[in-house]
C-alpha cells in the first residue's frame, strides 16, 4: 500500500531527493569552483576544524603557557579561515558551499524521520489516585515549587505534601517507605533527577505508580516522559486526568537511576565540594590531572561481555540516545521501554585524535558507541567515583550496571507536550534508497 512503509512515503521521498540535489549541488560549486579556489575552501576549512580541535585539547589538558595557546590557537583557527576567505575572495563560494551542504543534511534527517514509523511509549487509561503523596524540594531548580505554587496546587487536588527542609537533609527513599506504610497509593517528587530516582525505586518495589513533577533544574527525566517543563504545574494535572506508561529502571551497584551514571572524568569532578558553585572553574582546574596527570584513572569495562579497555569516560543511560551529540543538552531518548542500556566510552590521548574526534564524530576510535544489558566496570582501585543521575557518589568496584524492563509505573497527564521523533544520523545509503523507493535494508533499520 502507497505511504504503509519507508519505501512508499510520498514526503520523505521527496525530501530525499531534495537532499541529494543539494548534495550534487555541493559538488557542482566545488567542481566549478576549482580553478578559483574551490579546493582551497575545502582544504582550509577542514585545517581550521583540525587546528581548532587541537586547540581546544590543549586547553582542557595542559596548564600555563600551553594551555593558553590552546585557546588562541581555537579561537584563531576559524577566525583565521574566514580571513583567508575574505582575503582571496572566497566568501561567497564558502556560503554557497555551505548553504548547500546545510540544505543536503537538513532535508537527508527530515526524510529519514518521516520514513521511520513513530515509536512512542505505550500509555494506558489510569484511575485517579486516592491517596497520592507528593514529596516536594523547595530549592530545587531555583525555587519552582514555590513560584509556581505547586503544594497549595497538589493539595487542592487531594494529595498528601512532605515539604523537604532545606537546612535539614533528609532521607527521601525513608520518607516513601513511610508514605507507603501510611496507605499511600501513588507516590511523586518535585525535585531534581537524582530524587526522583530514590522515590522512583520505593514505588517500583511496591509496584505503585510515580508522578515526576518537572521541578528541577534540567528535568532531563521529565522531557523524556514528554512533561511540560516550562511548566511544573501541569504535571499535576495526572492526578485528575491521567495515563499511565511502564517503563525500564536502571540500577547501579543496587541503586536505581532514572537517566544516566557516568564513570572517570565527569564523576571525578562532580566529587569536589567546589564544583556546585563553579562548575567550570573546577573541571578546568582538574582536567589536566584527570587527563593526562598524576590523577589519570583508566576504567575496563565488560558490555555484555566485550571488553572496552582504557578508557577516560564512560556513560551509561537507561536506554540509549540516537547518537553520541544527543546526550549532552537537549538530547532526548526516543523511548523508556526499550529494554536496554546504551554505552558511550571516550578515550582521548593526544591532540591527534582529539582532532579525529572532531572530524569522524561517532566513526572515531576514540568514542564507543554500545547498546546492552549488563555492563560491569573495574578499575585498579578498590573504589571510584561514581555519577549517578549527578548526584557524587563512590563505590566499590566491580561497578555493575543492568536494566529492570517495565519496572516502573509513571502516571502521566494526558495533555502533554510529548516528545518528538529524534533526529537519526544521516546515512547516505539509507538516502539513496529511499530517494528511489528502495525498500529498506534490516541491518540498516535496526541500526
Amino acid at each position: 500500500m502507497e505511504g504503509s512503509g519507508p519505501a512508499g512515503n510520498p514526503a520523505a521521498r521527496l525530501l530525499a531527493r531534495l537532499a541529494l540535489l543539494a548534495a550534487l549541488g555541493s559538488l557542482a560549486v566545488l567542481l566549478l569552483a576549482i580553478g578559483d579556489g574551490g579546493l582551497k575552501v575545502v582544504g582550509a576549512g577542514f585545517l581550521g576544524l583540525v587546528l581548532c580541535a587541537v586547540g581546544v585539547w590543549w586547553f582542557v589538558s595542559r596548564r600555563g603557557a600551553v594551555r593558553l595557546f590552546g585557546a588562541l590557537l581555537a579561537i584563531a583557527a576559524p577566525v583565521g579561515v574566514l580571513v583567508l576567505f575574505a582575503y582571496d575572495g572566497l566568501w561567497l563560494t564558502a556560503l554557497i558551499l555551505c548553504l548547500c551542504w546545510g540544505a543536503a543534511l537538513a532535508c537527508a534527517r527530515a526524510a529519514l524521520r518521516r520514513s521511520r514509523p513513530k515509536r512512542s511509549m505505550r500509555a494506558v487509561p489510569a484511575l485517579p489516585p486516592k491517596r497520592p503523596v507528593l514529596i516536594m524540594n523547595p530549592k530545587s531548580g531555583g525555587g519552582k515549587v514555590g513560584r509556581f505554587g505547586l503544594v497549595e496546587r497538589a493539595e487542592a487536588l487531594g494529595a498528601r505534601v512532605v515539604l523537604l527542609d532545606p537546612s535539614a537533609p533528609a532521607d527521601v527513599a525513608e520518607l516513601a517507605r513511610e508514605a507507603v506504610a501510611g496507605g499511600a497509593d501513588l507516590l511523586g517528587v518535585a525535585g531534581g533527577d537524582g530524587t526522583q530516582a530514590l522515590v522512583a525505586a520505593v514505588a517500583a518495589e511496591h509496584d505503585l505508580p510515580f508522578l515526576v513533577i518537572s521541578a528541577g533544574t534540567r528535568n532531563h527525566f521529565a522531557m523524556d516522559l514528554g512533561l511540560d517543563r516550562s511548566d511544573p504545574s501541569r504535571c499535576l494535572d495526572a492526578l485528575t486526568d491521567g495515563e499511565e506508561l511502564r517503563i525500564d529502571l536502571g540500577d547501579v551497584g543496587g541503586r536505581a537511576f532514572v537517566n544516566t551514571v557516568s564513570f572517570g572524568v565527569y564523576a571525578d569532578v562532580v566529587q569536589r565540594p567546589e564544583y556546585r558553585d563553579d562548575k567550570a572553574g573546577t573541571a578546568l582546574s582538574l582536567m589536566p590531572d584527570l587527563l593526562l596527570g598524576e590523577g589519570v584513572r583508566r576504567l575496563e569495562a565488560r558490555v555484555d561481555g566485550t571488553p572496552l579497555s582504557s578508557q577516560q569516560a564512560l556513560l551509561v543511560s537507561n536506554n540509549p540516545y540516537v547518537s553520541p551529540d544527543e546526550v549532552s543538552g537537549a538530547g532526548r531518548r526516543p523511548s523508556l521501554d526499550d529494554g536496554e542500556l546504551g554505552v558511550l566510552g571516550i578515550r582521548v590521548e593526544d591532540a591527534a585524535q582529539a582532532a579525529d574526534l572532531a572530524v569522524r564524530g561517532s566513526q572515531s576510535t576514540a568514542l564507543s558507541v554500545l547498546t546492552a544489558h549488563h555492563v560491569e566496570v573495574t578499575s585498579d582501585a578498590e573504589e571510584i567515583p561514581v555519577a549517578v543521575d549527578g548526584e557524587a557518589l563512590r563505590m566499590p568496584t566491580p561497578v555493575v550496571c543492568t536494566l529492570r524492563p517495565g519496572a516502573l509505573r509513571v502516571l502521566v497527564p494526558r495533555d502533554r507536550p510529548g516528545v518528538p521523533a529524534p533526529a537519526p544520523p544521516v546515512r547516505w545509503r539509507r538516502v539513496f534508497d529511499l530517494a528511489f523507493g528502495r525498500a529498506e535494508r534490516p541491518a540498516e533499520a535496526s541500526s
